[in-house]
């Protein structure tokens, strides 16, 4: 038998459990740039940061689902899900949900990446609240209906199209199969022509009700907001869909993982009727919570970060071999890839690919003088000041940090690492990733001689 004492404490304990959890992660300037963090009981977490002296806010909702989460059957379903939210819920059509924000002259909109997916719109501060209960109806009240699914199907398909019309989007497509292979992180966020096709309203609201709980999402909002007022709206709006009713539940704690990337000197062409070749020469890189991520980002400004860059003065300004050259990393939970991209004429593809090699061996072995680190210093940190000009930045860096980090770091805090960041730091990261072999992909018109020859750019 239980005694009253026990049941009385047990009902605190549920009680206690259920109030929401309230802290500020980072304090602002007479409350400018204020970030708090709420947990609400159902495990959501509520991110704001606050600044009074602008007239917008951008309203998010992460979600930490992405393509990496697919089987292959499933291929596409996160992106396919993504463009369902928009179709409908008990209470608007899809019509409905669109007017509403353009009605207050609003922008609203989605995407879907590896790893997760982000909801958004941006409004006038007067219309957020507007912008909180479309947004998270859609993200709790979607139909997911089947005749939904079947005609938005037709706009998928046509978005495939449209990216492999497109080489130098679709390259990068290329490159992620070239050193991931038949994994979720190498298969195509969009899916394919045949998962697409294969997919039913079945698998799609399965995967919907799997991966869309409460605990698996990050709220976040940007501007001049009031922390209180928007966790107040967001909790009614999800305590309306029923979505917090479990009340012990906690927030899912940020990906991890142990995933070691070996893909070396492996070559993939799609031989296509293009005006330019479209190349991608690349590497292993870091994962997004490795310590030596703030040297990468010096490393790879410097050497294809910008008009002052190694691989742009080489490539095009000396040269002129390449309208478009630059570097670039992605970093998911467990590994990561750095890679360097160049559209240019197929008879050049050799050169160009020659050039860049090179590059990379130099500052592998000879490492980078102390003026272009610091040159790049100055470029990174300021780039990262100007990319958080606007709310919607904002609410990114919030809501992503959130959900991938489970921490946020201020503006001031990052400016810190990437000047702390030494020459000798970013020599050693360049010997240790730009070290490795290669890989390589490549989309355009090659002859079969040209194709053959192109293992010397990673042997």
């Amino acid at each position: 038998m239980t005694s009253r004492s026990s049941v009385t404490t047990a009902r605190a304990s549920s009680k206690a459990r259920a109030v929401a959890r309230t802290q500020t992660l980072l304090k602002g300037t007479n409350g400018i740039g204020t970030v708090r963090r709420t947990v609400l009981p159902g495990g959501l977490r509520v991110v704001t940061e606050t600044l009074p002296s602008v007239r917008s806010a951008t309203f998010g909702i992460w979600a930490n689902v992405g393509s990496r989460d697919e089987t292959p059957t499933l291929n596409g379903a996160t992106h396919y899900l993504e463009h369902l939210l928009f179709k409908g819920t008990g209470r608007r059509s899809a019509l409905d949900i669109s007017s509403a924000i353009d009605a207050v002259g609003g922008e609203m909109n989605a995407f879907t990446a590896k790893e997760y997916t982000c909801y958004y719109a941006r409004v006038l501060d007067t219309d957020l609240p507007l912008a909180i209960d479309v947004v998270c109806d859609m993200l709790t009240g979607s139909l997911i209906n089947a005749e939904d699914v079947d005609a938005e199907r037709g706009v998928i398909l046509e978005e495939i199209a449209m990216t492999e019309d497109d080489p130098g989007d679709c390259v990068h497509d290329l490159f992620a199969h070239t050193m991931f292979g038949d994994t979720p992180l190498g298969r195509p966020v969009l899916g394919t022509v045949d998962t697409i096709n294969a997919l039913d309203r079945g698998q799609i609201a399965r995967f919907y009700k799997k991966h869309y709980d409460p605990t698996h999402l990050v709220v976040a909002a940007a501007g001049n907001v009031d922390h209180a007022t928007v966790v107040r709206q967001v909790r009614k709006a999800f305590d309306r869909a029923g979505a917090l009713s479990r009340t012990d539940a906690e927030p899912m704690a940020p990906r991890d993982g142990s995933r070691l990337l070996r893909t070396a000197g492996k070559v993939e062409v799609v031989n296509r009727k293009t005006e330019q070749a479209h190349v991608v020469l690349g590497m292993p890189g870091l994962a997004r919570t490795d310590e030596r991520r703030w040297a990468l980002g010096v490393l790879n400004t410097a050497l294809g970060g910008g008009m002052s860059s190694r691989l742009f003065q080489e490539v095009r300004e000396k040269r002129g071999l390449a309208y478009s050259v630059y570097s670039y990393t992605s970093g998911f939970a467990d590994c990561g890839l750095f890679g360097v991209y160049a559209g240019c004429r197929p008879s050049q593809v050799h050169d160009v690919l020659r050039i860049c090699r090179d590059e990379l061996d130099r500052a592998a072995t000879e490492g980078l003088p102390d003026d272009e680190i610091a040159r790049a210093i100055g470029q990174l940190s300021g780039s990262t000041v100007l990319g958080l000009e606007d709310t919607g930045a904002l609410m990114n860096r919030i809501g992503k940090s959130e959900l991938c980090w489970g921490e946020q770091m201020s503006v001031d805090a990052m400016l810190a690492e990437i000047a702390a960041v030494t020459p000798d730091d970013v020599r050693a990261v360049a010997a240790d990733l730009l070290g490795q072999r290669p890989s390589l992909s490549v989309i355009g018109p090659l002859r079969d001689k040209q194709a053959d020859r192109l293992h010397e750019a990673v042997s």
